[in-house]
């Protein structure tokens, strides 16, 4: 089946040659690729640190999802990763601020660097 994807006009612009999110059947898994918290309208990290960069991530997502036809309850895996285990309880607090139980399963990686030096980078798969 040909890949299908979303491009949503609310969300950052992408910073390379992918999409903001990818499916290979109709009403199949949605792959979001991962958002920094950049501001969609001056493409800069908002200010504050891991967790009001987290929130924005978040909403950038939302963002993608609505494009989709989905929404955070239908996410199923998050990834997240993390310049500094360090922001790990910031980064919790804005998540559970925006996910509900039951909550997706998740994984949170700490990684040697991120676009635009920013704190925090989330992806996730909607069902």
């Amino acid at each position: 089946m040909p890949r299908t994807t979303v491009l949503s006009d609310t969300a950052p612009t992408p910073g390379g040659p992918y999409s903001h999110a990818a499916r290979s059947a109709e009403g199949g898994p949605l792959f979001l690729a991962g958002q920094v918290g950049a501001d969609p309208a001056t493409g800069q990290l908002v200010d504050g640190g891991a967790g009001p960069q987290t929130r924005q991530a978040l909403a950038n997502l939302e963002q993608v999802l609505a494009a989709a036809g989905r929404t955070l309850a239908d996410v199923v895996k998050v990834n997240i990763y993390v310049a500094s285990m360090a922001d790990f309880a910031a980064v919790n607090e804005a998540y559970a601020a925006v996910f509900e139980q039951p909550y997706p399963a998740r994984t949170t990686v700490a990684v040697a660097g991120l676009p635009l030096d920013a704190r925090v980078e989330v992806e996730c798969v909607a069902g």
